[in-house]
């Protein structure tokens, strides 16, 4: 049987781990957090994207989200625009000058992710990959049954 509990300790520890040293580099090479990068990714994913979407995404709270798109704002590398049907929403567009960050970063954050993965087997990064995807999508299943 899986102990259950030190599978969470090393999920955490090696996510928090990884996390810290792909900010670390995007903050040296770019001026830019691992969070304003992933914010940045989403936006410029979808043609539509609202403060919702990145809730749904990253799984944090309508303030959270939307502060932290207020410091994309303030950075200069995101807008908010008036929602065309929706007087109540607004849709979130990288600016260009936001869209040249997330071109640049996005070749540093996969360089740092590899290299920190680098010793971890080709098979065993596969079969976590497809473990955590099938974990993710049973934790977003289950919370909308909450």
């Amino acid at each position: 049987m899986t102990d259950v509990a030190q599978l969470f300790t090393d999920l955490v520890r090696a996510e928090t781990r990884l996390y810290n040293a792909v900010d670390d580099r995007l903050r040296q090479v770019h001026g830019l957090s691992l969070g304003q990068y992933e914010l940045m990714t989403i936006i410029g994913s979808r043609d539509d994207c609202r403060i919702y979407d990145i809730v749904r995404e990253i799984a944090i709270t309508v303030g959270a989200a939307s502060k932290a798109v207020d410091r994309l704002e303030r950075a200069g590398w995101c807008r908010r625009v008036a929602h065309p049907t929706d007087g109540r929403s607004s849709l979130l567009r990288l600016t260009p000058a936001g869209s040249r960050m997330l071109a640049k970063a996005g070749p540093t954050f996969t360089y740092e992710l590899r290299a920190r993965l680098d010793g971890v087997p080709t098979r065993a990064l596969a079969q976590t990959a497809a473990t955590l995807a099938s974990l993710r999508a049973s934790l977003e299943e289950h919370q909308r049954d909450d």
